[in-house]
This record gives C-alpha cells, structure tokens and sequence, in this order.
C-alpha cells in the first residue's frame, strides 16, 4: 500500500466497546483499515456494473436483429401446426413488439411501450392489428388480450402459446 489518508468515522457507542475489548490498542487501526478493505473487496464497482448491463442490452439487440434477420429469411422456422409470429408484423416495430412478447411470454401495454421507448397508444394499436390480422388469416388471433391476471401480470397481452412456438 501506498500512502495513507486519515479517516473519521462515528460508530455507535456499542460498537466501539465491543472494538476495544475484542481488539488491543495498537492493532484498532490496521484491523478498521482490514475491515473496509474487506468490504471494499465484496462491493462492485458501480461503473462495472453499468458497463456489464450496456453489454448485456447490446448482446439482447443483436439477438434479437439475428432472429429478425433468420426469420425474414425463413430460416428461423416454426414446427409444423405453429405459425411464425413475425408474419403479422409489418415493420420493425411490430417485429420488436413481437420479440418482447416471445421473450418475456407476454406483457403490458405501458411494459411494451417503456422496452421499445415509444408511446402507448401506438403500441395498443399495433397489438390489435397484428391480432385482427392474425385472427382474419387464421381463425384466431397469434396475440391475445387478457384483462384479469395472468402468470403474474393483470391487462397483459400474451402470444397464443397453440399457435406460435417461441
């Protein structure tokens, strides 16, 4: 270590008469200097943290761009009697809307709309299209409506797990 720098600190009254019987007088210092390192030692480091959830979100959006990209390409396919959501989708924004809901099995409007950093409304109305869409080719809409609580969530709209394989 290098240099040190003098540090006050006010611990409780029972705190400190516990220090001094359990420790000798010269040996205060380098134990309280132990016990910060120590701690110092299990703490992460906050900009790590940032940066490790920068990396996880750009390693999600490139997932996600992959997947779009196999699935324009018919290469991500769907088992046979299951349809491939993103077929309803008619822009990028349908298609992130219909990743959120593959991923996460379903999710509100307002959880929709904070993920894709977009008004609410808009995606309500994407909901509704691409299941109206769906419904029309299929007999039954690929997205799904559920006001009461579902898996945890209340007003959640969910991917028709018969019809489409995640």
């Amino acid at each position: 270590m290098g240099k040190f720098t003098v540090v006050s600190a006010k611990i409780p009254n029972e705190v400190y008469k516990e220090l001094t019987l359990r420790i000798p007088e010269g040996e205060r210092s380098s134990f309280i200097r132990e016990a910060i390192l120590e701690k110092l030692e299990k703490t992460p480091r906050p900009d790590k943290i940032l940066e490790i959830e920068q990396k996880v979100k750009q390693l999600t959006n490139e997932v996600n761009k992959i997947k779009d990209g196999l699935t324009k390409l018919e290469i991500l396919t769907y088992n046979e009697g299951k349809v491939n959501p993103h077929t309803f989708c008619i822009d990028e924004t349908d298609n992130k809307i219909v990743d959120y809901l593959l991923d996460h099995r379903g999710a509100t409007t307002t959880e929709l709309a904070e993920a894709l950093e977009t008004n609410r409304w808009l995606v309500l109305n994407r909901l509704r299209k691409i299941g109206k869409t769906s419904k029309k080719q299929l007999g039954k809409a690929i997205i799904e409506y559920c006001p009461g609580e579902k898996a945890g969530k209340r007003k959640a709209w969910w991917i028709t797990e018969e019809l489409a394989e995640s």
